[in-house]
């Protein structure tokens, strides 16, 4: 991509004078489309909205050589509503990402605002981040595939490539003095890529998760911008102290096939840790497991179809009163189709099917509530989106 004159300026902030090794590159995404919701809250919903296959967005990526090997780099990444033009992220300006670093040889090192190990190296595996739409992605995105929640003050390393082996961490200071720990998130993944085969394994620890205003992640935004926990999936479990994800994921291609496979276990530990959050009185830990497999076939070079299936099983919470919620289940199914018009404009249909069963974490019974979608009022819920996105 050429060089933008607006992106050398905006850059030329941060990064001060110009060198002949430095390069400036101004990208983005903006995906627009019509949507049909079966039940949103008790009716059935026609709207416009913005971010389907991906999120509206743009962003600078800067880097400079350095000499011996070495790279400085920097990110700055805004997302969008295409719809209305306002900020996404809560209103945060570079919400998406916005971090600089060093890299060599070795790996590389990041400063900022950026992704947790579980999306780097697992969340893409799922189809909530390839054709079946953001809708697409596990109830609530409850393991957090989907990246919903980003890490603030995060330190994150990245390995090299090692014959297809690559690996790496973050960690997030919470920054609450006399308190290491609270606000503190941590992360660790790796990767290998061969031919067809594709294998990702992550894990992720925030504490503290629900003290800023019900966000998942206590430092995700500032508190007068906190992404608060919504889905009826987990947003009772917001008093947990923990919240932990062990995710793993692999995928296969024969020919023009590719199957592929997710597992996630989630963990709300030491319900009732952030007291004004427990209204239900829960105590001890609340998990879920969710599995995915999925399906995709290049039919031609310019069209792409795809099938998923989704189970959630959630466990037995106990509650103060000696009373137990047994859990909830949600089955998901979700088909799609992608046409390239060129390489950086399609078009594309997704669908989404869910049923729910047995008790939520509200206490109440389980609904319906396919990923940033307003739940239903009953066990069913249909989504059915099609879109146009373009990528520059």
């Amino acid at each position: 991509m050429k060089k933008s004159h607006l992106a050398v300026a905006a850059v030329s902030v941060f990064a001060g004078v110009a060198h002949a090794q430095s390069s400036v590159t101004l990208y983005g995404v903006i995906d627009e489309g019509i949507n049909y919701n079966s039940n949103a809250g008790g009716g059935r919903l026609y709207s416009l909205t913005s971010g389907g296959l991906q999120a509206s967005r743009w962003g600078l990526r800067g880097t400079e050589d350095l000499g011996g090997g070495m790279k400085a780099l920097v990110v700055l990444e805004n997302g969008f509503d295409a719809s209305t033009g306002k900020l996404g992220q809560g209103g945060l300006m570079f919400g998406r990402q916005a971090y600089l670093g060093l890299s060599s040889k070795a790996g590389t090192v990041t400063l900022g605002r950026q992704y947790d190990s579980v999306v780097d190296y697992v969340g893409w595996l799922a189809t909530g981040d390839q054709w079946a739409t953001s809708m697409g992605a596990h109830p609530g995105d409850i393991d957090n595939f989907n990246n919903t929640y980003r890490t603030n003050n995060t330190i994150k390393y990245t390995s090299a490539n090692y014959a297809g082996l690559s690996f790496g961490g973050t960690y997030s200071l919470g920054g609450v003095a006399g308190d290491v720990t609270s606000n503190q998130i941590w992360s660790l993944g790796a990767g290998y890529i061969n031919g067809p085969l594709t294998l990702g394994v992550g894990y992720l620890n925030a504490r503290t998760p629900g003290a800023n205003s019900g966000s998942m992640f206590g430092n995700n935004t500032s508190s007068s911008t906190a992404s608060s926990v919504t889905s009826p999936v987990f947003s009772g479990f917001a008093s947990a102290n923990t919240y932990q994800v062990i995710g793993a994921g692999g995928a296969y291609t024969f020919g023009a096939a590719t199957f592929g496979a997710t597992y996630s276990n989630i963990r709300f530990m030491n319900l009732g840790a952030v007291a004004a959050l427990n209204t239900k009185g829960y105590t001890g830990t609340a998990s879920f497991n969710n599995a995915e497999i999925n399906f995709k076939y290049q039919l031609t070079p310019a069209l792409l179809a795809g099938a998923a299936f989704n189970y959630t099983k959630g466990s037995d919470v106990s509650e103060r009163s000696g009373a137990t919620n047994p859990g909830a289940k949600y089955y998901q199914t979700a088909l799609g189709i992608d046409y390239f018009l060129s390489k950086r404009s399609d078009v594309y249909l997704a669908a989404v099917y869910q049923k729910a069963s047995g008790t939520d974490s509200t206490g109440k019974s389980a609904v319906a509530a396919i990923n940033t979608q307003t739940a239903s009022t009953s066990d069913k819920q249909v989504f059915v989106r099609i879109g146009i996105r373009h990528k520059f």
